[in-house]
């Protein structure tokens, strides 16, 4: 079986980018939206991305926008692929000039990617504050995802992505490591908390998603509050889940094959899920969600990715407990949150517990220095406990 790691580099060729302009330059729009009130505010998306704003991303994204600079960003981190049970996986990895660092593993959900993580790898592993902790920083990408192969067959899970983590980590010669995730890198990041305490020292997480069954009964008011708008997200606000978890083929060929269809999938959850009152680049740039969009679209992964729903949508095993340390955040505007008295049924070992007043559901992009700041906090405070 092989082993090996190889240094890789990307690289979009002048054809492509070309194509992806004149797809741009071509782009049919609908009409725009029918909703009360255009002033700005909330209810301006009720309907999905706002038509000026969409048209503002796609002539910048064929203007404005500069690939090359993301594909040197990440050659700069350092990036490599391996292959794992015969698929190939595409991962970041910064080591530390630090003797006393830890290796970190950091995993993107849907719809992000490793681009999430490009602004805060060298925070983390090089920190300004040396009383910081220090980390060898891996950042692979999901099966399906960016540089990683796509699978060709049913079976590549959460359960499954998180023994390729270990064994990912194992070659890279961190047979015990930390992790991090968010989205379903927060439930990948929670298997390898209870799956494999005898390499995970321990996890932090902004998605702790507790057992199901527990009633409201002695929840405080601002806990009862989480409940509800996870309830409300799952009942009403879903609908994408439900079709890339039933019917990823057929959304995949639009994401596949139009470039604005893309853009406005994917924009539409950045406008959604951040703590933003009217636009997400009110605290997330053009580039940076350029960045991860046009990641799926060099690398055809719209549907691919998609998948991944299909494969894991509701699979978290009930029965699953972490008792390795566990650092958990939870931003207020995540899509989804947990009252802690839930989340330490299922989180045996909490060692630090924060729900700050700002950020949502892409705090390394919304909130990069805190989340930098929050992550050192937190895995420090893993490591503490695990003397």
């Amino acid at each position: 079986m092989p082993t090996d790691v190889h240094a890789f580099e990307a690289r979009a060729t002048d054809a492509d980018l070309d194509d992806l302009r004149a797809r741009l330059a071509a782009a049919r729009l609908p009409e725009a939206e029918t909703v009360h009130g255009a002033a700005p505010g909330p209810a301006r998306w009720d309907q999905g991305v706002p038509l000026a704003d969409l048209a503002d991303v796609v002539n910048y994204w064929r203007t404005g926008y500069d690939w090359r600079s993301f594909e040197k960003r990440l050659d700069r981190i350092g990036q490599f692929r391996t292959t794992i049970d015969d698929l190939g996986i595409h991962f970041l990895h910064r080591r530390s000039a630090r003797a006393d660092a830890t290796p970190l593993i950091l995993t993107h959900g849907w719809p992000g990617s490793v681009a999430e993580f490009v602004d805060v790898v060298d925070e983390l592993a090089d920190p300004e504050n040396a009383d910081a902790p220090a980390f060898h920083v891996v950042v692979p990408s999901l099966p399906g995802f960016g540089y990683s192969d796509k699978p060709a067959t049913t079976g590549w899970g959460t359960e499954k992505i998180a023994a390729a983590w270990v064994e990912l980590m194992g070659r890279l010669g961190y047979d015990k490591f930390l992790a991090h995730g968010g989205d379903w890198g927060g439930v990948i990041t929670t298997l390898l908390g209870g799956r494999f305490p005898e390499h995970v020292l321990g996890i932090h997480t902004t998605f702790a998603a507790g057992p199901p069954g527990f009633t409201t009964d002695g929840l405080t008011a601002l806990e009862r509050e989480w409940v509800e708008h996870t309830r409300d997200f799952w009942h009403h606000r879903a609908a994408y889940a439900k079709q890339q978890a039933t019917r990823p083929q057929t959304v995949g060929y639009s994401l596949v094959d139009s470039p604005v269809g893309l853009l406005a999938w994917i924009l539409d959850k950045f406008a959604e899920w951040s703590d933003t009152e009217d636009s997400p680049f009110e605290t997330i740039s053009r580039d940076r969600v350029l960045d991860d969009v046009t990641l799926y679209w060099q690398t055809r992964t719209g549907a691919s990715a998609a998948r991944i729903y299909y494969e894991s949508h509701n699979s978290l095993d009930p029965d699953l407990r972490v008792d390795v340390p566990s650092a958990i955040t939870t931003y207020p505007r995540n899509i989804e949150k947990y009252p802690r008295p839930w989340a330490r049924e299922r989180y045996r070992q909490i060692v630090r517990w924060r729900s700050p007043e700002t950020g949502g559901h892409f705090p390394s992009l919304e909130v990069p220095e805190y989340f930098v700041k929050d992550l050192q906090e937190g895995l420090a405070a893993v490591l503490a406990a695990n003397r």
